[in-house]
């Protein structure tokens, strides 16, 4: 069963999702074995949600663990919360 790693952001401005872009555009942090990256902003309120979805339960334990130690200028403001979804439903449209 697929996993979700959704983390919450405050304090995301523009500035912030430019290097978020640059930095998406490279190589995934080493170890990290995820299948899907979604991030969504909200311009107005300075908010951004990041999805993160894993194959299966060990993947999702390395990538949040991966994830964690990253240090807080690598983050897009500042996180407010990391939660753990089942995957219910992914396609692609």
């Amino acid at each position: 069963m697929a996993l979700a790693r959704v983390v919450s952001f405050a304090g995301v401005d523009a500035e912030h999702m430019a290097r978020l872009k640059e930095q998406v555009s490279g190589e995934p942090p080493e170890g990290l074995d995820a299948k899907s990256l979604l991030v969504l902003h909200e311009p107005e309120s300075e908010e951004a949600l990041a999805v993160v979805i894993f194959e299966d339960e060990e993947a999702y334990r390395r990538g949040n663990e991966i994830l964690d130690s990253m240090p807080a200028s690598d983050t897009p403001g500042n996180r407010t919360s990391v939660r753990k979804y089942e995957v219910a439903v992914h396609r692609e449209l």
